[in-house]
């Protein structure tokens, strides 16, 4: 398990003892149910806060005071620390704390692989390619779907891992980890972004001590455009595979229609969800993490932005390029 601060404890005790911010979010009445907390319980309420900073400006505790109470920054060191503790293998937790350098590497050998194999391509990289299977002149059916199988499920496999492994230190029995109610209410939670709204009802306190909803709606135009654009992916593979209808599709098709909204949304989001990162408050903000949310977010915007502008340029010479580089960003993300 992920090691925590002594301080981290104390401040949470500080809390418990108080107890203004009770009706701010999930972390509060979850708090309440102890009076001593053990490790366990720290990385379960660090991963309940969703950084709506409410309870920052609401006590009278937190900086300049002398006890400095920063519950979101306390819980979002945590939490970043878990990120690293339940990758896998071992070996990869070292490098998950290092996140620019990790991207970067797999950044690189994907273009490397990608614009290697196109390099060798019968019809060049630089020339247009036009009608079903174009994309497939550039780079080969298989080139473009192994590495992406066996990363998909590489990733499957690390987060049912991580989710065990949570399950495990945070002491769930096997009864709470598989309740059916307990499962669909917080689908529902997660669907509907119910802890980015605030507790008082008009939003989080995000980027400012202001109460507001943008962060929200950033939020869901990037989650639900990315399940649009993944829901295209799958429509994809569905006219190729089931109907025998290669890429590139027309413009009014299914997998065009919802991976352009989606990306354009993602788009919106993404690069919204990076300016209230510029401008936000830096004192209840976890230096680590605020660093892991940049690289994500630019990421996100790189793969979306690149995604669009392979649709617009696809009969054009640059469609070689521009997918060499989505394949590559779509890996490192």
């Amino acid at each position: 398990m992920a090691e925590i601060p002594a301080k981290t404890f104390w401040q949470l005790e500080v809390c418990n003892a108080c107890r203004y911010c009770e009706g701010y979010c999930a972390v509060f009445p979850a708090l309440e149910r102890r009076r001593r907390f053990t490790p366990a319980d720290v990385v379960y309420l660090a991963n309940l806060c969703h950084d709506c900073r409410a309870c920052f400006y609401a006590c009278m505790y937190a900086p300049p005071h002398e006890f400095g109470v920063n519950i979101p920054r306390a819980l979002a060191e945590v939490r970043e620390r878990t990120y690293a503790e339940y990758a896998l293998p071992r070996v990869v937790a070292g490098l998950a704390r290092r996140n620019a350098w990790l991207l970067l590497t797999v950044a690189v050998a994907s273009l490397a692989f990608f614009g290697l194999i196109a390099a060798f391509s019968p019809r060049g990289l630089f020339q247009a390619q036009t009608g079903p299977g174009a994309f497939y002149t550039v780079v080969p059916y298989l080139a473009m779907v192994l590495p992406a199988l066996l990363l998909w499920l590489y990733a499957i496999g690390v987060m049912l891992a991580g989710a065990f492994a949570f399950a495990k230190d945070i002491g769930a029995t096997r009864t709470q980890s598989g309740s059916w109610r307990a499962a669909l209410a917080a689908a529902g939670e997660a669907l509907g972004l119910r802890y980015l709204r605030g507790g008082t009802g008009g939003g989080c306190y995000y980027p400012s001590e202001r109460t507001s909803n943008t962060r929200l709606v950033l939020h869901m135009l990037v989650f639900y455009g990315f399940i649009s654009a993944f829901i295209a992916t799958i429509a994809a593979a569905i006219m190729q595979d089931v109907f025998d209808q290669l890429p590139p599709y027309p413009l009014l098709s299914v997998p065009v229609v919802l991976g352009s909204v989606g990306g354009a949304v993602m788009i919106v989001g993404a690069t919204g969800l990076l300016y209230l990162k510029w401008r936000s408050d830096r004192a209840p903000a976890d230096a680590q993490t605020l660093a892991l949310d940049w690289l994500f977010l630019i990421s996100l915007d790189v793969v979306s932005l690149t995604g669009m502008l392979l649709l617009v340029l696809r009969e054009t010479p640059a469609m070689g390029v521009l997918l060499v580089v989505h394949l590559a960003t779509v890996l490192a993300l």
